[in-house]
Parts: C-alpha cells; structure tokens; sequence
C-alpha cells in the first residue's frame, strides 16, 4: 500500500478520476474494468496507487472484484445511506437548501477550476452537452442536469464535496422539478437561461479562473432561486 503523501495524493486523484468515469461509456454497470496495468498505464501512476483508489471504490460497493476475472463496474448511484439530509419538507426548507447550495457549490466550481485534470474537463463538457440535447429531444434533462453538477463535484480534488453533493441528488432533483412546476416564466425562456448558465461554468473552471467559476455557479443558482420564488436575480442574491 501507497505510504509517502505524493503517492495518497495520487491515489485521490486516480479515485476521483475513475469515479467520474463510472456509469459513462463503456463504465457502465456490470462492465469489466481495463486490468491494473492498462489503468495504471492511462492515469499515469503506478499499480500500488492504482490499488489504493480501486479499494475505495470497492469499499463503497462502485465496483466489484471477482476472483480470476478483474473488477468490474457496480452500483454507480450515490450512496444516500452515507449521510442523510432528509426531506425537503417547506418552502423556507427548499430556499435554505438552494443557499445552502450557493455555498457549497460555489466553492466546489472554484475548486474544480483550480485542481480538474483533462479528462474532469472533457467529463464536464459532456455532461454539459447531454442536458442541452435531453432539451433539445424534449426530455426533461433532469438527470443530466444533475450529471453536470456532480460532475464538477467530482473533478474539485476533494472527495468531501462529492460525496456531500451525492448525498444531496434527491433533495437537487425535487427543487429542480419544483422550480419547473411553480416558475412563471415560460420553460423555453428557462431553458435558455439554464444552458447559459451552465456554459458560462463550464468556461470559468475551463480557463482555471477560480473567481469566475465561483461566480458562475453561484449566478446559477441564484436564477434557480430567482425562478422559483418570482425575484430579480440580484433580488434573490440579497435574501
């Protein structure tokens, strides 16, 4: 096992890195996972630090071992039972947990510009572009607008704020679907918005501009508060 601090540093990043990967392309559930060599070879590290981050996922069931056959890609969903926020269960609950958001997250964009490897960014695009073409289909794109945001989670270098973000996907996915159901303002006038919200992220932690990316999502998220409770943008940033 990875003893020095360069090669636990590693190991996180080789973590997050694999993480992002799962459930996407060809990591999908049930898969089997290259062999030690060719991951080692592709995130550039050695096989003892490989190792490390196949161990945590394996501890939290995200892929699994089978003697004789390598790893192979299991539960890729967020693992609630970790931590628990409970419901959303009023009006003022569902505006503390979108500021709430505005803090983590605005960080977790600030973080992502300053430590997302090329791949974390490439990640970052297709999430970005799957929710534009879910719209586009005419698909809610409710999932895929929660992809992107996890995403950014997963590329910030700090496993925390994926994990506590994983933690919140059933209380993001109900506030979302409550701004579209309560907002006056027409969904195709939303939608804009959103995708160029998004973009604007997505350029602020491309440029590694950590300010830029913070303020980006936080304006996000912002107009999700906006949206829903009928303020001005800079209204909302006020409350």
């Amino acid at each position: 096992m990875p003893t020095s601090t360069t090669d636990l540093l590693l190991g996180d990043k080789v973590y997050q890195q694999l993480l992002a990967l799962l459930g996407t392309g060809d990591y999908t559930t049930g898969t089997r996972l290259p062999g030690e060599m060719a991951l080692a070879s592709q995130f550039g590290v050695s096989r003892p630090v490989l190792r490390q981050a196949l161990a945590r996922l394996r501890s939290e069931g995200r892929i699994q071992s089978r003697k004789g056959s390598g790893h192979f890609v299991g539960d890729t969903q967020p693992q609630t039972s970790l931590v628990s926020f409970g419901q959303l269960a009023s009006i003022p609950d569902i505006r503390n947990f979108l500021e709430f958001r505005c803090s983590v997250e605005g960080e977790t964009a600030a973080r992502a510009a300053v430590h997302h490897g090329a791949e974390d960014l490439a990640h970052i695009g297709r999430r970005r572009r799957a929710f534009e073409e879910a719209l586009r289909t005419g698909a809610s794109g409710i999932e895929e607008d929660i992809a992107f945001h996890l995403a950014i989670a997963r590329s910030c270098g700090n496993r925390f704020f994926a994990m506590t973000m994983e933690a919140l996907v059933a209380q993001t996915r109900f506030s979302i679907e409550l701004v579209r159901k309560l907002s006056d303002s027409p969904a195709a006038q939303r939608y804009t918005q959103v995708c160029a919200e998004h973009a604007a992220i997505e350029a602020g932690i491309a440029s590694r501009d950590a300010d830029a990316a913070r303020d980006a999502m936080v304006a996000h998220l912002r107009g999700g508060i906006a949206r829903l409770f009928g303020q001005a943008p800079d209204q909302a940033r006020q409350v």
